[in-house]
């Protein structure tokens, strides 16, 4: 079974080098949804496969770094990079293109590591991540699956050491040190929700 949650966000960058000379040239922004599809064969004790609200923590808060939030490539000039951070308190830098493919390839790559150290305690059973949608307008989106995240020969290395997100998004995180801890490879203690 698959079962699917809906995020949203906003967010500016540039995807240098692409076809378009108005998105490889100029600061311009998106309403992006993003769509999360975990799957399994089973039913936890409240006979779902993953309860929605358990969404609502980690995962939401790595989605939300997004919003507002201006997304820049580590390959683009120092100049620019320096400048979009100097005027603007939330900023990630990425270690790729920011496209809606990348995007897809990163949500995908950082929720399977969040998922894969939750501690379950509500007897979920092999949860996994199906696929993760990054629709960057109404009429164009990306989808990725697992063959495509971890394709790191076909579609460039992500490396989510790499990735760095502005203090004003840490400040914002439920739990400042999510994402050392999910680099560690610390456990995440799904909570029983009330």
């Amino acid at each position: 079974m698959i079962i699917r949650k809906l995020f949203k966000f906003e967010n500016a960058h540039i995807v240098r080098h692409c076809s378009t000379r108005r998105c490889s040239r100029n600061i311009h922004g998106h309403s992006y949804k993003v769509e999360i599809k975990l799957s399994s064969n089973f039913l936890d004790n409240g006979q779902m496969v993953y309860d929605f609200g358990l969404m609502k923590g980690t995962i939401k808060d790595f989605i939300d770094s997004f919003d507002h939030a201006i997304t820049l490539w580590e390959g683009d000039s120092l100049e620019y990079r320096e400048f979009a951070k100097k005027f603007s308190e939330r900023w990630i830098e990425l270690p790729v293109n920011p496209s809606a493919e990348q995007f897809s390839r990163l949500f995908f790559l950082g929720i399977d590591k969040i998922l894969s150290q939750t501690q379950f305690q509500n007897g979920e059973r092999e949860v996994k991540l199906h696929s993760v949608i990054v629709h960057e307008t109404d009429t164009g989106y990306a989808e990725c699956f697992r063959e495509d995240a971890y394709n790191f020969q076909g579609m460039g290395e992500l490396p989510l050491e790499r990735v760095k997100f502005s203090p004003q998004i840490r400040r914002e995180w439920k739990n400042p040190d999510w994402w050392e801890q999910l680099l560690r490879g610390e456990p995440f203690i799904n909570p029983r929700l009330v």
